[in-house]
């Protein structure tokens, strides 16, 4: 007969084998990125993998805030964001761990990895400037520094300083020009505004077509959305727009990152280092490209006819982890300069 301490115990193995199946057979995602692109990899790591996907969505600071008060009980095993200025912010908090992974290291840019491995970009973001086809010639703006130019008075349109990608452009400048370099860039915007900062990026480019300013800065995925609308006004928008791609010469287009890391309690570790390394896969990269019109990180995936007909870009190769170093510099700068 068995005892009912045995009972009990294989009771509590029984238990403790069906929470470890449970476990290995998923991933637990805690994601700022709003996009049905996404859904789309997370379908395809499931069926190449057998692993579940659980996903909650919020803002970044909510999900950092999140993790954090959850503790060592989190489910989180990732969190995925955008721009390297909330990853860096995550990585402060304590929120990753460290990741040494051989594909993730030969199929990303050393550019788009935390040099610790603390998180990966899988997508690049590039913040271009746009200008009104029919009232402004485009051959008189070739880098980001010559917004601040005085000529350009009244004629820019650009979001709130509180914006990260605003804040990850400046960064690249405090690390390219100094922080007085980059004050008097900063400084040189605010002058040349043609009204307050407000709305999103694409609000900039539909301020633009309207005639409010001639100038905006924005992300370029934004554009493509435009251009492939099924809604006809959003398509005559984006063809009343033209894009420049600023510091062809020079360093290149200011890049940011769609990017995630392995939370530093992950339960399932091994899955969340197994899905990161999907996001370097070609199905992912193409995913991100076609999808939501990111440029993919790994050199070579095949784009999307609005990303190709843009031809071979000149982008910036600074680590993305110094957008992060430099948030803080940039955010006081920002202020000094009444940028609001």
């Amino acid at each position: 007969m068995v005892s009912h301490k045995a009972k009990l115990a294989a009771s509590a193995l029984a238990t403790t084998l069906a929470a470890t199946s449970v476990s290995a057979s998923e991933v637990n995602l805690y994601s700022a990125r709003h996009y049905d692109s996404d859904q789309a990899i997370y379908n395809a790591f499931t069926e190449e993998t057998g692993i579940k996907v659980n996903l909650i969505e919020g803002k970044s600071d909510a999900l950092i805030q999140r993790i954090k008060r959850e503790g060592v009980a989190s489910p989180a095993d990732i969190l995925i964001t955008v721009d390297a200025g909330n990853l860096w912010r995550a990585d402060q908090e304590g929120i990753f761990q460290p990741v040494d992974s051989e594909t993730l290291n030969s199929r990303l840019p050393d550019s788009l990895r935390h040099p610790e491995g603390h998180w990966f970009g899988f997508s690049q973001r590039l913040r271009v400037i746009y200008y009104d086809r029919s009232d402004f010639d485009p051959s008189q703006i070739s880098q980001y520094e010559d917004l601040a130019k005085p000529e350009f008075k009244g004629e820019i349109c650009i979001r709130s300083s509180s914006n990260i990608y605003n804040q990850s452009l400046l960064a690249s400048l405090v690390e390219y020009h100094g922080t007085e370099g980059a004050q008097e860039w900063a400084q040189g915007v605010v002058d040349n505004m043609a009204r307050d900062p407000q709305g999103g990026d694409t609000d900039q480019i539909r301020a633009v077509a309207a005639g409010e300013c001639n100038l905006a800065v924005g992300n370029h995925y934004y554009y493509a959305r435009l251009l492939n609308s099924d809604d006809v006004a959003d398509r005559e928008v984006a063809r009343e727009v033209g894009i420049i791609f600023p510091n062809q010469d020079g360093r290149g287009v200011h890049a940011n990152i769609g990017g995630a890391g392995v939370v530093a309690t992950a339960p399932n570790k091994d899955n969340a280092v197994r899905f990161l390394e999907f996001l370097s896969s070609d199905t992912a990269q193409q995913i991100f490209a076609e999808s939501n019109h990111e440029f993919p990180a790994v050199e070579g995936v095949l784009k999307n006819p609005v990303l190709d007909s843009w031809g071979n870009l000149n982008i910036d190769d600074i680590n993305v982890s110094v957008l992060g170093t430099n948030n803080p510099e940039a955010v006081k700068i920002f202020d000094r300069v009444g940028w609001r």
